[in-house]
């Protein structure tokens, strides 16, 4: 992760809260779960599937997230979307992050 291991369990917190607004974001548009991990790491997201299906059951289970087989393909997929519910809680976190970011910004300019 990083160069001082003290640091680890922070930068693990900041991006498991990244982790569900990209997933938000990305599965505007439906996707399974490796296609998603796949654009995620794209995109400069480390996740692992041991986090990320764990976390799309979840943001399912509290409706941010709906689902549904495909079984067209050789191999059965399960196929998520983000709701309305989720669609509005992306757009809650995406201004709160860009919020936390100019605030974090304004901070780092106090400095210098």
């Amino acid at each position: 992760m990083s160069d001082n291991a003290d640091f680890d369990p922070h930068l693990q917190e900041i991006r498991r809260g990244t982790i569900v607004l990209a997933c938000l974001q990305l599965l505007r548009n439906a996707g399974y779960g490796y296609g998603l991990l796949e654009d995620l790491e794209r995109h400069g997201f480390a996740c692992d599937t041991n986090t990320l299906y764990p976390l799309l059951r979840r943001l399912e289970k509290q409706g941010y997230l709906t689902s549904e087989w495909n079984t067209e393909d050789t191999r059965p997929r399960k196929f998520y979307r983000t709701s309305e519910a989720g669609s509005r809680l992306a757009d809650t976190l995406t201004t709160e992050w860009a919020a936390l970011t100019e605030a974090i910004a304004s901070l780092t300019a106090e400095e210098n």
